[in-house]
Parts: structure tokens; C-alpha cells; sequence
């Protein structure tokens, strides 16, 4: 059985997997959902002001050393797949499959604000204004998101390598959104490189809440095809 740890985008907690959890757990696997420092409900101003890449790549560390886990499969959603290349470059070997969710794939010296479009760097921007250390969450969505700390989307990724020595490694392109994803260009590159595996599923960019069973189904190295129906089952 898998060990999946799942690592939410920005603003959000481990609730974005809620709907897929049980999934996963219902098929026999160890499933550990994470909220991010600075993203919980009781961290203070400091420890919001004073998160960044390095912190949340820390928590995922953290999280292995403290259950012991070897072999675990990594699963980021949009700003986390800046957490888990950070994590697993950092892991020691400890790290089997990486999935990278409708999520950056970042390359050493990149961030979240150099990976991302104009649209996302204005609503950075905008979004830090009140405070300068966090962005609020853009308008409407779920009302659990908390802002996010700012300096965790504009550190740089410092890779040695080792990321690219995980034996599995996979991206999600949600292709529900194409008017206005930033992922378009990261499908493109990694489509043309055997070194990943490439699917596609016809969501909107949260497809944890909107086609669960579809994600879930991926995790669990389901037929692609099939992972595909169950999303267009969700728009029906």
C-alpha cells in the first residue's frame, strides 16, 4: 500500500482533499493531508509574516521524520508543487512518485512569482497590499482560505538535483480553464520530456473538489481514460 501525503495550493488547508481522502484511504492507503505554516487558524502574525518556501518545504520534512516514511507519494496542487520539488530534493532518497496537480514544476532558482502569469503576479500584488507580508484570498471560493504568506510565493527554489532523481514523476494539466491557467507552457515543455508522465483532465483548476473521484483515480494509477469519465461524469 501507497503513503500519499497531499500538499493544498495557495490560501487553502488540508480540507482542499477532503472529498479525496476517504477515496484513497477506502482503497487501503495512507493518506496524510497537510496545512501549511502560516495557513493555520491560530498562527499568529509572525509566523505568517516570517513563512516562506523553505518553511513549507520544512513541514513536509518534518511530517516524513516524525511517522518515519519512506517510499511516499507527493501530491501538489498549484503552489504546492513549488513545496513538494523543494521537499523531495531534500529528502534523501526518501520520496517514490511526485504528482504535481495543476501545479508548478519548478527549475532551479525559479518561484511561484517568476513561474506564474501577470494575471497571478497583479493578484499577488493587490492581494499583499493591506498587510505587505500575506495576500488575501481572491474574491469568492471557499470561505476557509486564509491569506497566504507572501514571502513563501516569491522565494526562489534551490534544487540540487535529487528532484530530478525521483523514479516517478507526473503533472495534472486541468485544461478546464485554458483562458486563463498559468500551466499552459509548463504542459507544452514536460509533454516533450520522457522523464514525465503527462495527463489531462477536462476540470476547472481546483479538480479535488470538482471531479474527486477523477484525482483520486489518478493517484491510485488508474487508466487515465477512466480518470477522465469520472470528470466529465462531474460536469454532467
Amino acid at each position: 500500500m501507497a503513503t500519499f501525503i497531499l500538499v493544498p495550493g495557495a490560501w487553502h488547508g488540508s480540507w482542499a482533499f477532503e472529498a479525496v481522502v476517504p477515496l484513497l484511504e477506502r482503497a487501503g492507503h495512507t493518506v496524510h493531508a497537510v496545512t501549511l505554516t502560516g495557513l493555520r487558524p491560530d498562527d499568529d502574525i509572525a509566523t505568517i509574516a516570517t513563512a516562506n518556501l523553505d518553511t513549507h518545504a520544512d513541514d513536509v520534512l518534518r511530517l516524513l521524520d516524525r511517522t518515519h516514511l519512506t517510499n511516499a507519494t507527493l501530491v501538489g496542487h498549484s503552489y504546492g508543487g513549488m513545496v513538494i520539488a523543494a521537499a523531495a530534493d531534500r529528502a534523501a532518497g526518501r520520496i517514490s512518485r511526485l504528482v504535481h496537480l495543476d501545479a508548478y514544476v519548478p527549475r532551479d532558482g525559479d518561484s511561484c512569482w517568476s513561474s506564474t502569469s501577470d494575471g497571478y503576479r497583479q493578484s499577488f500584488t493587490a492581494g499583499a497590499a493591506p498587510t505587505g507580508y500575506a495576500v488575501q484570498p481572491p474574491a469568492g471560493g471557499d470561505p476557509r482560505r486564509r491569506p497566504h504568506p507572501l514571502g513563501s510565493l516569491l522565494q526562489e527554489i534551490r534544487l540540487t538535483g535529487r528532484f530530478d532523481e525521483v523514479p516517478r514523476r507526473e503533472f495534472v494539466y486541468c485544461s478546464g480553464w485554458e483562458e486563463r491557467t498559468p500551466f499552459a507552457d509548463l504542459h507544452t515543455r514536460l509533454q516533450a520530456d520522457p522523464a514525465w508522465l503527462v495527463h489531462d483532465l477536462p476540470t476547472a483548476h481546483n479538480a479535488m473538489r470538482e471531479a474527486p473521484e477523477a484525482v483520486a483515480a489518478l493517484l491510485l494509477g488508474e487508466d487515465v481514460t477512466d480518470a477522465s469519465e469520472y470528470a466529465r461524469c462531474a460536469h454532467r
